[in-house]
């Protein structure tokens, strides 16, 4: 679940990418007042005719053919192929032709010169039969369309060898809805669409228009009140505080990421290394004047940092279209566009290539669970609560300000369904970290009594929602493999991470929120305190194996008060610097798979800023810089000894040797793989123990292999450099002993040396 703040709603004419002026036409008498005698005429005239292709294009009777086109700001217009001019019906912009049938084939074209000396000649929009499929029209409505982005939005499409832009949209309780942009002045009575049926589907292809074009959907409730919105299936949109989406290029990106791809069908993720660096783009870094870097340049500088650190994957968090720079993206209003911010989609799709190409796997955060009340975007989105619930004890987050999805229509399903797939299929991303799994889980999430619908049995569990992140899961799985399903859920929701078909939610992995917070709180400690709460330390692995766990250390856990990781930490600066290393050596060698927030990696010392970029001047300070080659060194170590990764989610992989030293505040445990172990012993208080004695599984020659105190790290190099060895003394249910130097506030690895 994400801290950021609430987002304000934007008033959508304010935020539009043009102002929406109503054009006047040529005629003298204009057109207010008008009423025709045919109320079909009228409802084209009056922007809300529910069925324009009834009236506008051509339609045969008795023999006679007659075309209709309503072209606002005009004197005259003209069919070029029969080479005649058509009737203006009088105080309209509506024009007639009447001829022999037959004579004018489809699809024509009309020509006409506006207000303003431009000369048209284009296909009549309305000269063209339905361009979506009944079977693609029916897998949306059964909420089994995984590609639905395919087909609603905005598209380069032909039709009868005439290219154009196809546009669809989904507003079932739409009096009327048009397409409009630039290429109609913003003038929703230009482009009215086809509404397809009950299926709640509308559609219009206009000839002529091209990548790049402008647009917004204009609607009309059935209360008469008129909406623009911007287009949920919009593949790119305008930087914010514009909201106008852009008919995204139709030209495929040349990925060269293949060998990549392939690996990561065959990779055992659970049994593979995952060290993953969270990056929130814009405020990594910037350049030289503070504005945004854009996706090539944070690629290149982002894969040198990350690949100098040993991580293995990137996760972003959400780079989805969002208008407000304080949600850090999570409250999205683009579900299918990568952020403008940084750059076009083709700009995001060479960032991701090229992290693959350098063996970087990259993770999108992504928010599910709630949606901004924005006025140009879902909410409300043809006059009715259409994606979120109508009632708000079911359709609000009182807490963040924003609406929650209705996960029991199938349409809604598939929006979140498809977009899921998108980033997936479309930008070859390596998995999705799903945010706030528990608001989608619980009824009463955040609510007090009486302010949550129980579902149908009397619970508390959203059973539709349920139903959603299964489907989720199992289409992902199934279509994308060696891809990541990653929750955040903060709750005891049992089987997160088991398949759906033993009854579980069927993720990969879900983020380990009690570990986090037992384990900031007991390091806020100080350390004569700390023998007091060893259970902090311990408890976990009760319950360590039960899901498939990630440890977070994450951007919530450095913002809004409650200070950098480093600021967490209690003493003078010495010991807060090896109390981070500490913490960083038991995250590392703990069973789980990782995750690091920027910044950490340096020991940023102020609380995160979305608005301002990482201190990076503070690793000229030698205890920063340390941190930062631990942070390496630990990431290299967890990549290239099996002990560590090969059974982070199976109990086979750890063995405690002493979790009882509470009065001295240390814990010592093994990890192991196959029949190969590491020793770890962590000492939580700034007193050395000298001849600290340990048990270990077997004889021979041990070496110390990581010493968090290590002076290359700003430690005080206390340690085990000459090697030891493993005396016949039985401790602590070993056979064997070793006589070891623990430094303080400091981890240590060691290895049974096997060249000897």
């Amino acid at each position: 679940m994400d801290d950021s703040q609430n987002i304000t709603n934007a008033h959508t004419a304010e935020a539009s990418s043009a102002v929406v002026v109503r054009p006047v036409t040529t005629n003298p008498s204009n057109q207010r007042g008008v009423q025709l005698a045919d109320p079909e005429l009228q409802k084209i005239i009056d922007a809300r005719h529910h069925d324009p292709f009834s009236v506008l294009g051509k339609h045969s009777s008795g023999g006679i053919d007659i075309v209709r086109a309503f072209v606002p700001g005009t004197h005259e217009v003209r069919l070029p192929a029969v080479n005649a001019s058509m009737q203006r019906i009088p105080n309209t912009d509506l024009f007639e032709w009447r001829g022999e049938a037959g004579r004018l084939q489809s699809p024509y074209q009309l020509q006409w010169i506006d207000d303003a000396g431009h000369e048209h000649l284009t296909h009549d929009p309305y000269s063209f039969l339905p361009q979506l499929s009944d079977f693609d029209l029916h897998l949306f409505s059964e909420g089994k369309h995984w590609h639905a982005y395919r087909i609603l939005g905005a598209h380069a499409h032909s039709s009868g060898g005439v290219n154009g832009i196809l546009f669809a949209t989904w507003a079932p309780n739409a009096e009327r809805v048009s397409v409009i942009g630039n290429f109609n002045r913003w003038d929703g009575r230009c482009h009215p669409m086809r509404c397809r049926g009950g299926t709640g589907v509308w559609e219009l292809f206009i000839p002529g228009l091209q990548a790049g074009e402008l647009y917004k959907f204009e609607i009309r409730g059935r209360s008469g009140r008129i909406l623009e919105k911007s287009d949920p299936y919009g593949q790119a949109f305008e930087c914010r505080p514009k909201t106008a989406s852009i008919v995204a290029g139709d030209t495929p990106y040349q990925w060269l990421d293949s060998a990549w791809i392939e690996r990561r069908k065959n990779n055992d993720w659970l049994h593979t290394p995952l060290s993953v660096y969270e990056v929130h783009l814009g405020s990594w870094q910037r350049d030289d004047h503070g504005d945004f870097l854009n996706y090539k340049e944070l690629a290149h500088r982002l894969v040198s940092h990350v690949q100098a650190l040993g991580f293995t994957h990137i996760q972003l968090l959400p780079i989805t279209e969002h208008p407000f720079d304080g949600s850090w993206g999570y409250q999205t209003t683009g579900y299918f566009a990568p952020t403008s911010r940084f750059g076009s989609p083709d700009e995001f799709r060479y960032f991701v290539d090229y992290c693959h190409r350098h063996n970087i796997g990259v993770l999108l955060d992504w928010a599910p669970g709630h949606f901004p009340k924005d006025a140009h975007a879902l909410a409300e989105f043809d006059g009715t609560p259409l994606y979120e619930h109508e009632d708000p004890r079911r359709g609000e987050h009182r807490d963040w300000g924003t609406l929650i999805y209705n996960y029991g229509r199938n349409e809604v399903k598939n929006f979140l369904l498809s977009s899921a797939l998108f980033w997936l299929q479309e930008y070859h991303i390596d998995g999705l970290r799903v945010d706030a799994v528990a608001s989608i889980l619980y009824l009463d999430y955040s609510r007090q009594p009486g302010d949550w619908l129980p579902n149908i049995h009397g619970g508390n569990e959203n059973l539709e929602a349920i139903d959603f992140l299964r489907e989720l899961n199992t289409v992902v799985h199934g279509e994308f493999h060696g891809c990541l399903m990653i929750a955040e859920e903060s709750t005891a929701w049992p089987q997160v991470t088991r398949p759906t078909w033993v009854g579980g939610l069927g993720f990969s992995m879900k983020w380990n929120m009690g570990w986090m917070h037992d384990t900031l709180t007991y390091f806020s400690k100080d350390p004569v305190h700390r023998h007091y709460h060893h259970d902090q330390l311990t408890f976990g692995l009760l319950y360590a194996f039960t899901e498939n766990f990630v440890l977070p250390l994450s951007h919530d856990e450095v913002v809004h008060g409650k200070s950098s990781l480093l600021n967490k930490m209690p003493g003078d600066d010495w010991q807060r610097f090896a109390n981070l290393r500490l913490l960083y050596t038991y995250m590392f060698t703990y069973p789980g798979k990782k995750i690091l927030f920027m910044g950490g990696e340096f020991g940023q010392g102020t609380e995160w800023n979305h608005d301002a970029t990482l201190d990076w001047y503070v690793l000229q300070y030698p205890l920063h810089h340390g941190v930062l080659q631990l942070v390496g060194d630990l990431n290299r170590l967890y990549c290239h000894h099996e002990e560590f990764y090969r059974h982070d989610f199976e109990p086979e992989g750890f063995e405690w040797i002493d979790c009882h030293d509470a009065s001295q505040s240390i814990i010592s445990y093994q990890r192991k793989a196959k029949d190969k172990f590491l020793i770890v012993v962590l000492n939580f208080t700034p007193v050395p123990r000298k001849n600290y004695r340990i048990g270990v599984p077997r004889e021979g020659v041990y070496r110390e292999i990581l010493n968090s105190d290590s002076q290359f790290y700003g430690g005080s190099n206390m340690g085990n450099g000459q090697g030891l060895f493993a005396e016949a003394v039985p401790w602590m249910n070993q056979n064997y002993s070793l006589s070891i130097t623990l430094p303080p506030l400091a981890g240590i690895v060691i290895e049974r040396d096997t060249r000897n």
